[in-house]
């Protein structure tokens, strides 16, 4: 076991990525080569510049031969097709979402619903719960870790004592809980699946955003309070879904039109739907509230015609 609590193994590589994508955690084995996530789809040219300047690194140039997803959100597939045209690797995706990829159900993915992009993949295999992979030699545990999204999954290698735990676990807080948005379940797992972390013996955690950390269990304390707070009134919970679709278009897009706002509030499926739900509020409303809350965080800036991406 490394000294440096920090230390990850010799063929583990995290590329840590800046939104819009989620990080990407490269796996270089002696006879096969990994990656879990992919990115978002505007990213996946750099994605693959990246990976193809540590697969040259090697003192034999290997291609990528395996894709893992933890879940299905555009951020952490939407480089899927691109890694697949390019390298043409064997891919596998949580087992609950393999019928709806099958489909191609833009409905059932999450990807209309937010108004993001990812263009069309295929799969070659689901991951169960409790399924044992090899990735970078070494073994690991794919767990069930529902409350971001039903199906996702996190990675556990025990020998290693390393987690890799997608939008389940960041250093403070978590992904959004979308599921309560749809008038679904997703606070009580996202406690439970905290309880499944807190179980394992961590000594690093590779989050799907942000650095790796060693602090576990303030992190744990932190994403408990926050959930806390989160469940004590669902509309925050919403609060919190809007402005993090209209900053993740805003920084797609980089500019949007003060003009379109209120008919991006209504035709985009999900934030719609918050305002059905939670805000009960007219489109030009809640644009204006979402505007301000992202201006006041210093992650927008208004100019007379647009909302710009700052921060």
């Amino acid at each position: 076991m490394p000294a440096n609590p920090h230390a990850l193994p010799a063929s583990v590589h995290v590329l840590e990525r800046g939104w819009l994508s989620a990080n990407n955690i490269l796996f270089l084995g002696r006879d096969e080569t990994a990656l879990v996530d992919s990115g978002y789809v505007t990213h996946a040219a750099q994605t693959i510049s990246l990976i193809e300047h540590s697969l040259q690194s090697r003192q034999r140039p290997v291609q990528l031969n395996r894709l893992f997803n933890t879940h299905l959100h555009s951020d952490h597939c939407g480089g899927n097709a691109m890694l697949q045209a390019r390298f043409g690797c064997h891919t596998s995706i949580p087992a609950g979402e393999t019928d709806k990829v099958s489909r191609w159900d833009e409905n059932a993915l999450s990807f209309q619903a937010t108004g993001q992009q990812c263009p069309r993949f295929g799969f070659d295999a689901g991951i169960e719960d409790g399924a044992t992979l090899m990735l970078g030699d070494l073994s690991w545990q794919a767990l069930a870790a529902p409350g971001h999204d039903p199906h996702s999954l996190i990675f556990y290698c025990a020998p290693e004592r390393l987690l890799i735990s997608a939008d389940a676990l960041w250093r403070n807080g978590f992904g959004v809980i979308f599921p309560e948005l749809e008038g679904e379940s997703g606070f009580p797992e996202v406690a439970a699946t905290l309880d499944l972390i807190a179980t394992l013996d961590v000594r690093l955690v590779i989050p799907g955003h942000g650095a790796p950390f060693t602090d576990v269990a303030a992190a744990l304390a932190r994403a408990r309070t926050r959930l806390d707070y989160l469940r004590s009134d669902p509309l925050r919970n919403a609060q919190n879904a809007v402005k993090v679709i209209l900053k993740f278009l805003l920084l797609e897009r980089q500019a949007i039109s003060l003009d379109s706002l209120p008919a991006l509030m209504t035709e985009t499926p999900l934030l719609a739907l918050c305002n059905q739900q939670f805000f009960h509020s007219s489109a030009e409303a809640l644009a204006d509230w979402a505007s301000n809350q992202l201006i006041k965080a210093g992650a927008a800036a208004r100019s007379a015609t647009h909302l710009l991406n700052a921060g």
